[in-house]
């Protein structure tokens, strides 16, 4: 008589799913790419948090970067746009939809020379998406030529020095009015995750810029990011815990040693033992963090900057509660009796 050795129960999050519906294709990616990093912690993240992949939209221009979205959520709706041209879709996919979860990838390129213009707007509009910036400093698809974001002095393979300042976008995405600003690296899994999932219980824009070192192009000594570079020059602002509305967890720290930030959903981010007593939702003291931990050649890591109670573009704009999508053509379209009426309150 033989016997069968019982299977394991599969691993199913809060929404009875299992890992698979939140991976996506075979990566193309260099092997070792950063960028593979944090399609990682992207599944991870919506996994854990519970996320029905067929409520996500993804996006992404043109890049390197812009691959990523191929790798995870593959049942997710997915647009790749022109190249820096992400944010404009982002928004209109939102406005139609306003009930989506969008994700947008971009890259330094992307967001930085291309999409600045329209990286500008969707900052200061609050647009609810989680927006990530996969940083390698290069245009990795084009043989490696300085992007917008490497730093002044650092070099290339060949020898080739930067002469000009960077953009710092986490700095820029402050002062526009993004209402929750990070930055991680791409081989930091902790970090990464629990800021990923911090802005999944957030309403508005999310602005995470995460390190990614280009293994091909800007992986070497001289570059400021590098795998070797980003490890010992990363500055964190606390150590980061995230509890999820769902997880009723109560969380113990020494008393003055802890910022705590309420969500949105009720979700608690935690930030503990806070460089210098660090508040993330002061706007001038991120800006000077960001200041000066790069005047020392250094770059602060975390959640830099957070407002929970700004409105994002969606509610500023008062829409109804359905989504315009699914609305009938006669509640959009207004019927000749209030066109009259209009026109007969302008004469």
């Amino acid at each position: 008589m033989s016997t069968t050795t019982p299977q394991p129960p599969k691993k199913v999050n809060r929404i009875n799913l299992e890992m698979q519906p939140y991976r996506g294709g075979k990566t193309t990616l260099c092997a070792g790419c950063g960028h593979n990093a944090i399609s990682e912690r992207i599944i991870d993240a919506f996994f854990e948090m519970g996320v029905d992949p067929k409520q996500v939209i993804k996006l992404s221009g043109i890049g390197c970067s812009s691959k990523s979205p191929a790798y995870f959520l593959g049942g997710a709706h997915g647009f790749n746009s022109v190249h820096g041209r992400m944010p404009s879709v982002a928004t209109g996919a939102l406005l139609a939809n306003k009930q989506l979860i969008a994700i947008g990838v971009s890259g330094d390129g992307d967001t930085g020379a291309i999409g600045i213009g329209q990286f500008v707007h969707l900052m200061r509009r609050n647009v609810p998406l989680i927006y990530i910036i996969e940083d390698n400093g290069c245009y990795g698809l084009t043989k490696g030529q300085f992007s917008p974001t490497a730093d002044l002095g650092s070099v290339l393979k060949n020898g080739v020095v930067n002469d000009l300042p960077p953009i710092d976008t986490c700095s820029l995405a402050i002062m526009l009015g993004a209402s929750f600003v990070a930055r991680s690296f791409s081989g930091d899994k902790k970090q990464l995750l629990s800021i990923l999932k911090a802005a999944l219980s957030h309403k508005g824009t999310c602005m995470i810029d995460v390190i990614s070192p280009c293994v091909t192009f800007n992986d070497h000594e001289g570059s400021t990011k590098s795998y070797a570079y980003a490890k010992d020059h990363d500055e964190t602002v606390g150590e980061i815990s995230f509890v999820p509305y769902f997880e009723d967890i109560s969380v113990e720290y020494e008393p003055g040693t802890t910022t705590e930030v309420q969500m949105h959903d009720g979700s608690k981010l935690f930030l503990k033992k806070v460089a210098e007593h660090y508040d993330p939702t002061d706007k001038a003291r991120a800006l000077d963090l960001i200041r000066a931990t790069e005047h020392r050649g250094e770059f602060a890591t975390g959640v830099l900057y957070i407002e929970p109670a700004k409105h994002d573009f969606t509610t500023m704009l008062n829409l109804v509660d359905e989504p315009l999508s699914t609305l009938p053509i006669e509640r959009i379209r207004p019927g000749r009796e209030v066109l009259d009426s209009i026109m007969e309150s302008l004469k």
